[in-house]
């Protein structure tokens, strides 16, 4: 593996886990050249899923682009890169269980809302935002507003205008 800081490809591995759901294992790694310490994952690649876009194109699933998404909603936000990380592999656990080749991206954003919710709240909104292609500042308050009247969810208008 390169050395994101020298580039060399000498490293060794110093420590392996596997996750909880046993999908992907964690490895802890060291250049020999720098001793510089960094983290990668393997995992089983899936190169059968499929994602229909909106506007009816297909392309290959990319496990980064829904992390990428996850991650830019949760910009700024207090919330833990290891959080995120689970996010995406639980969501990625529950498209696999759906046994499809193909799944069309109006099913996949109703599974990262519904993480976000639990997460952050602004990232719930700031995701909703795009994937609701919200248009004006009503949807947003719409949507604030509808967080606030669900049962159990302690979230205040001022927290989400921070």
């Amino acid at each position: 593996m390169q050395c994101i800081r020298c580039g060399s490809l000498d490293d060794k591995v110093i420590d392996s886990r596997m996750s909880k759901d046993g999908s992907s294992i964690r490895r802890r790694r060291e250049c020999l050249k720098c001793s510089h310490r960094f983290t990668t994952y393997e995992q089983l690649e899936r190169n059968d899923l499929r994602v229909i876009k909106r506007d009816g194109t297909r392309e290959p699933f990319r496990r980064e682009k829904l992390s990428d998404g996850i991650i830019k909603a949760c910009e700024k936000r207090p919330v833990p890169i290891e959080v995120i990380e689970r996010a995406v592999e639980e969501i990625v656990s529950k498209l696999q269980q759906e046994n499809v080749k193909e799944i069309p991206t109006r099913l996949i954003g109703p599974f990262v809302m519904r993480k976000l919710q639990e997460i952050d709240s602004v990232a719930y909104v700031r995701y909703a935002s795009v994937y609701r292609q919200f248009q004006d500042v009503g949807e947003f308050i719409d949507e604030i507003q509808s967080l606030e009247r669900e049962p159990g969810k302690d979230v205040l208008q001022e927290e989400l205008f921070r």
